[in-house]
């Protein structure tokens, strides 16, 4: 996709009016663009409309499908569940399943098709976190029924028919939506301190709690987001260590000079090297390559007129590439974030892994928790590589992975 993105900017300029089919979308590149679009000084951009017609029968009423003050209100709602007391909390479950379930990530010997256990293993400690299920329940169903409703959130076809992968994904969405109906039934009765007993006990400024109903939608949103987005985000960097074994080094000797063998909450902020590490990856693939708006008025951009109820898109995986911002920028160089060049400072919005403005992610200081934790125990525990002259082939959207899996081979470390 970035080919072809770059391509059209090339050809046409930095806005480019498409049609497909009876939607009329115009692409905008750059920076500014993008700030222009995340903040809306004007209040001009609807997420809603643009993710609803993406998303909105598998995953409705998440917060990404919401605008104005009714985003606001649920955002409020939402926030202390991603404050730093919940975070210190769900580290302190974290890292004991961590234990065992990098133990099973390399299991059997030879390669490892990387993504699958990745994604196994996030879905897992997702349950635990965020629904407080014990850790010896199967969540292959689970597992199932969000891959195949983040696969309908793509479908060409949206049709309720058997063999149809819209109607896979609205199954898996029933399959949701049943398990979580049961599981709120039960934190409300017996109260906890996961994500979903936090979200039942919530009260909004009016003191009204949330319903059952809108409960679920959040958790289903939330559990789509915060899984499938750390799944990629984690296999990217480490297919980015592996095929750049001297920074694997760099955080490897960078980790072991904390002297133990898991993270603490502390130590978050402490870690230059694995930090530039990650936002190099999330540069280089961020999770949603691509930014949705339904404009709900006209506006000028750039000397050309855009009608209202336009599809406004911006590409962060194209900002991301633009060389005039970024030096070499197909190049893994997490020296680029570094205080000597801070490449991500020259512009406000050239680096929008999380996007932006009221819609800024709500969950990137857990994800990238998960993910400082997760590579904290295995670089300890393993070295790893890809097979000689690999190069990971990308799937960008909906939400970026490999083709292929990402074939890994660890060796453990004496």
């Amino acid at each position: 996709m970035l080919g072809v993105v770059s391509e059209r900017f090339d050809r046409h300029g930095p806005v480019v009016r498409q049609s497909q089919g009876p939607m009329r979308m115009v692409s905008l590149a750059g920076p500014d663009a993008a700030r222009m679009l995340l903040l809306d000084r004007d209040g001009i951009f609807s997420a809603k409309r643009s993710w609803d017609l993406i998303m909105g029968r598998i995953f409705p009423n998440g917060l990404l499908l919401r605008d104005g003050d009714d985003h606001r209100h649920h955002r409020r709602l939402l926030r202390e569940a991603f404050r730093t007391p919940a975070l210190e909390r769900y580290l302190a479950v974290m890292n004991p399943m961590l234990e065992q379930q990098l133990t099973d990530l390399v299991a059997g010997g030879g390669p490892v098709r990387a993504f699958e256990r990745i994604k196994s293993m996030t879905l897992a400690m997702a349950c635990r976190i965020f629904l407080g299920l014990p850790p010896e329940e199967d969540t292959t169903r689970m597992n199932r029924a969000f891959e195949a409703a983040v696969a309908a959130s793509m479908s060409i076809v949206r049709l309720p028919l058997p063999g149809l992968e819209f109607n896979r994904g609205l199954q898996g969405r029933r399959v949701m939506v049943e398990r979580l109906g049961a599981l709120i039934a039960e934190r409300r009765a017996d109260g906890g301190s996961d994500l979903l007993a936090q979200l039942c006990r919530a009260v909004g400024e009016d003191g009204r709690p949330l319903s059952d109903a809108e409960i679920v939608d959040h958790m289903i949103f939330l559990m789509m987001a915060a899984h499938d987005t750390t799944t990629s985000t984690l296999t990217s960097l480490l297919y980015e260590l592996a095929a750049h074994p001297e920074w694997q080094e760099r955080v490897r000797d960078e980790v072991r000079g904390f002297g133990r063998p898991a993270i603490e909450f502390g130590d978050l902020l402490e870690l230059p090297q694995l930090i530039a590490a990650l936002q190099e990856t999330l540069r280089r693939y961020p999770p949603l390559s691509t930014i949705p708006r339904v404009c709900t008025r006209s506006f000028e951009w750039a000397g050309c007129a855009i009608p209202a109820g336009v599809m406004v898109v911006i590409y962060p995986i194209h900002t991301h590439h633009m060389p005039t911002w970024w030096s070499d920028p197909f190049r893994f160089d997490p020296d680029r974030f570094g205080p000597e060049r801070e490449e991500h400072k020259r512009h406000s919005h050239s680096y929008i892994p999380f996007g932006g403005g009221n819609h800024m992610c709500l969950g990137l200081r857990f994800a990238e928790l998960q993910i400082k934790a997760v590579l904290f125990q295995l670089l300890q525990r393993y070295r790893f590589r890809v097979p000689a002259g690999y190069r990971m082939p990308v799937q960008q959207a909906p939400i970026s992975k490999p083709l292929d899996g990402l074939p890994l081979r660890f060796e453990r470390i004496a």
